[in-house]
C-alpha cells in the first residue's frame, strides 16, 4: 500500500523554503512491496514520519528508491515492519520546517525523523537561528504527538563557510539532542557525502548507491526505536 500527496500551496511555505527544482512537498506513506498489504492504521506496525528536504523526498529518484522507503523495506527484512510516510519538501530551510510541520502531523504517527538544516547552510543562514529552529520543531511534535519518539538527522556544512561556522552548525544537533533528550542520527551522508559515485550529477543529491548508504545510516539509529516500538505491542 502506498499514498503520494503532492501539494504546491500547503500551510508554511514560504521566501526562505523555496525550491530546488521540485516544486511540491511529496507525503508518501509506503510498505514493501513484498510485505502483506495493510491500511496504514495497522496497529501492528510502527508508523514512522520521515520529515525533511529533497534528501527526504529522494529528488532526482523514484520515490520508491528514497531512503525512507528503503529504510522500511530494511524494516521489514528484520521482521519489525513499519509504515513510512514521506513528508520531504525540496529546497526547505528550518524556518520553513517550523511553518509546516504542524499541517504534517495531522495524522497519528509513532515515531519522528526530522531532517533539515542542508538548505540553511547552502545559503550560510545563521547557525543560531538553526538551533532555534530545531528546538522548535522538537517542541511541535511533542505538543501535538506526544507519544511520538523523535530522531535527529545531523547535517554538515560546507567547509568553505569556515571552520568556525561549521564548528556551530554541528554543534547545534548535538546540543539539542542532548537538551531535548532525542536520538541523534550521526550524519545523513556519512559515507556519501563528496563521493562522485554515490551521488547525482549535482554533487549534493544520492543517486540510487548513495540512497542505500543513506538508509544504512539511518537504520542504525532507527532499527533500535523500532523495535522497542513492536516489543511494546506484543
Amino acid at each position: 500500500m502506498s499514498f503520494t500527496l503532492a501539494c504546491g500551496n500547503e500551510p508554511g511555505r514560504g521566501a526562505d523554503g523555496g525550491s530546488d527544482g521540485v516544486d511540491s512537498a511529496v507525503v508518501q506513506a509506503s510498505e514493501p512491496a513484498a510485505s502483506t498489504a495493510t491500511t496504514s492504521s495497522d496497529p501492528a506496525k510502527v508508523t514512522v514520519l520521515f520529515f525533511g528536504t529533497s534528501l527526504t523526498a529522494g529528488y532526482g529518484l523514484d520515490p520508491s528508491i528514497a531512503f525512507p522507503q528503503l529504510v522500511a523495506e530494511r524494516a521489514a527484512a528484520a521482521g519489525t515492519p513499519i509504515v513510512a510516510v514521506n513528508a520531504g519538501l525540496s529546497g526547505e530551510t528550518s524556518a520553513g520546517a517550523v511553518r509546516r510541520i504542524d499541517w504534517v502531523l495531522r495524522q497519528p504517527v509513532d515515531v519522528v525523523v526530522l531532517e533539515t538544516g542542508g538548505n540553511d547552510a547552502l545559503r550560510a543562514l545563521d547557525a543560531d537561528s538553526l538551533e532555534a529552529n530545531l528546538r522548535k520543531l522538537v517542541a511541535r511534535v511533542r505538543a501535538l504527538q506526544p507519544g511520538a519518539r523523535i530522531l535527529l538527522a545531523t547535517m554538515e556544512a560546507p567547509p568553505n563557510l569556515g571552520a568556525a561556522y561549521t564548528r556551530r552548525f554541528r554543534g547545534a544537533y548535538s546540543r539539542v539532542a542532548e537538551s531535548e533528550g532525542v536520538t541523534l542520527v550521526p550524519f545523513l551522508l556519512d559515507g556519501v557525502a563528496g563521493r562522485p559515485e554515490l551521488n547525482q550529477a549535482d554533487g549534493v543529491h544520492p543517486n540510487a548507491r548513495g540512497e542505500r548508504v543513506v538508509a544504512e545510516n539511518v537504520w542504525k539509529a532507527l532499527g533500535p526505536i523500532v523495535r522497542e516500538e513492536h516489543g511494546s505491542r506484543n
